[in-house]
């Protein structure tokens, strides 16, 4: 502000001297044009009355002033004398404004500006009574030479008039401010200073008070806004009406990947994704709008709900919910029941084919008894997939009913090992258990079921003359179950997947042996309602071990 004073009064001065300046000029510069025009009219009239009296004689006798010419024109505009230049060399006068009026009326007048001399040349012009025109004529100064000409002084008296309105520019600026410096706007009230300020100062007074409280307002609404959504699950952004983060609680940052220096980015700077693109537009049209966003390997739902003001789109809410889960369930449950279709259908074309043959009697007697075992095969198939499957539904549902009691892990795992002995004699497998007692609190019919799929791949997927070795022990306090087999192994591509329902390693081989796809599922199930840990190791080609960890031991 005080810059701006001292400018003000530094213009404001400059501005007065030069407007003095040409407003003096100009004045001056009037007056005396009107007093030398009078001046030439009247030499102009006495040097007529001479010639009219003495003629030639008289201009030939009179000393020329330099300043003023005199020139002597005939009725017909021939020049007869003049004082400056050859009158027989000069060019007819007829045709000049001043001696058309002066024929005309007997006096004439006129100015020409030259543009090379820059001043103004005035002319006077009496009719004599002979009808001969005396004509005298004076240089004058224009306005912009006589300026040029003073421009040494000008400059002087401007450069003074600086300095001094500087000087006094910049006192009178710091003693303007001074007391505006000096306001105490905490307590508006209680300053002394201009009176013109007493108005503005009690509104200060005022909204002050106005705005401490609305502050508390706010200060307690934020408090209480913050308390409910850091502890929120979900996540909540805030946003203006041009898609410009206000807030962002923990849980969106968390989800988002964000950190605390998105508050104030453009939502799409946050992630540039269509889905948010899309809910923008649909904030903007005032509508309300849900998208399922894809975030590294994670499914977020989006749900944008518009905040409007005075009728108009001020700003959105969005929310960002966590459905990884449920999507993954969707998924799952999407795939089973593909999977189940397809598992089922295989079998039954196989049954609904060797029907119709034996139907229509186009089996051959001594091949019956092979169309008997293939329905009877592919029944069993269809049986202990369905087993599998009400037992998996079972193991989804928690299995709260069932019974926990103190389990030997070890007398369980021999009655295994003795159940799957035939199978492994016709696999030309050799199955091994060791180890020692182990009691386990858990589900008899849940463990044995994990020991059964685990031992029953092993043989599935080993080769003739291999071995399965069934360990049981314990291990830093927990109790341990492991199978290892020298099978065909698992590639690393598929050790993460092995466990999924439905999904096998080598199809054509889980064919062949009649396998389901669920075994592994259900070890995963039933060892994740026990608390246990699974360990794999594997090598295609050299075999595969499967160590569950159970933490919980006998009571």
């Amino acid at each position: 502000m005080t810059k701006r004073i001292f400018r003000s009064i530094c213009f404001a001065a400059l501005g007065v001297f030069f407007a003095s300046v040409l407003l003096f000029t100009g004045v001056l510069y009037h007056y005396f044009s009107g007093e030398q025009r009078n001046q030439l009219r009247m030499q102009t009239q006495l040097a007529a009355r001479a010639v009219s009296r003495e003629g030639m004689g008289y201009l030939n006798e009179l000393d020329a002033d330099e300043a003023v010419r005199i020139t002597w024109i005939g009725a017909d505009g021939e020049v007869l004398f003049d004082s400056r230049s050859d009158s027989e060399e000069m060019e007819n006068h007829l045709e000049r404004e001043e001696i058309r009026e002066a024929l005309a009326s007997g006096f004439g007048e006129s100015s020409r500006y030259s543009v090379t001399l820059m001043e103004r040349a005035l002319y006077c012009a009496q009719r004599l009574e002979d009808g001969t025109v005396l004509r005298m004529s004076v240089s004058q100064s224009t306005p912009l030479t006589l300026i040029f000409g003073m421009a040494q002084p000008i400059c002087i008296i401007f450069a003074l008039a600086a300095i001094l309105s500087f000087a006094l520019a910049s006192r009178l600026s710091r003693q303007i401010v001074a007391p505006l410096n000096r306001l105490n706007l905490d307590e508006p009230l209680e300053n002394e200073g201009y009176d013109e300020l007493s108005p503005l100062l009690r509104r200060i007074d005022l909204q002050k008070r106005q705005i401490a409280r609305q502050s508390e307002e706010l200060l307690q609404k934020q408090k209480e806004f913050e308390a409910v959504t850091e502890n929120m699950a979900e996540g909540i952004l805030l946003l203006n009406a041009k898609g410009f983060v206000l807030s962002i609680n923990p849980a969106a940052r968390r989800l988002l990947a964000q950190d605390g220096t998105s508050v104030g980015q453009h939502l799409l700077s946050v992630n540039r994704s269509l889905q948010l693109s899309e809910l923008l537009e649909q904030m903007e049209k005032g509508r309300h709008g849900e998208k399922v966003l894809e975030l590294k390997e994670r499914w977020y739902q989006l749900d944008i709900s518009p905040v409007f003001s005075e009728g108009e789109v001020s700003g959105a809410v969005l929310l960002v919910l966590d459905v990884t889960e449920k999507e993954k369930a969707e998924q799952m449950r999407r795939e089973f029941t593909a999977n189940v279709s397809h598992e089922l259908k295989t079998p039954l074309h196989t049954i609904s084919g060797c029907a119709e043959l034996l139907e229509n009697g186009m089996v051959k007697k001594e091949d019956l008894p092979r169309f008997y075992a293939q329905i009877q095969t592919e029944a069993q198939r269809m049986i202990h997939l369905v087993e599998d499957i009400i037992r998996l539904s079972h193991l989804d549902e928690g299995a709260a009913e069932m019974k926990r009691e103190n389990v030997e892990l070890y007398a369980l795992a021999k009655g295994v090992v003795e159940a799957l002995s035939a199978q492994a004699e016709t696999a030309k497998v050799e199955v091994k258990l060791k180890g020692e007692v182990v009691v386990v609190w858990g589900v008899s019919q849940l463990l044995q079921s994990i020991l059964y799929n685990l031992c029953e791949n092993a043989i599935k997927y080993n080769c003739k003359g291999g071995s399965v070795t069934v360990t049981v022990g314990e291990r830093q306090g927990q109790a341990m179950l492991c199978v290892a087999d020298t099978g065909i192994g698992i590639p690393p591509e598929h050790q993460d997947r092995i466990f999924e329902r439905f999904y096998r390693v080598d199809k054509s081989r889980s064919k062949k042996v009649g396998g389901t796809g669920l075994g592994l599922s259900i070890v995963k199930h039933a060892a994740r309602l026990h608390d246990a840990k699974i360990e794999l190791k594997s090598e295609p080609g050299k075999g595969t071990e499967i160590t569950v960890l159970f933490p919980e031991m006998g009571r």
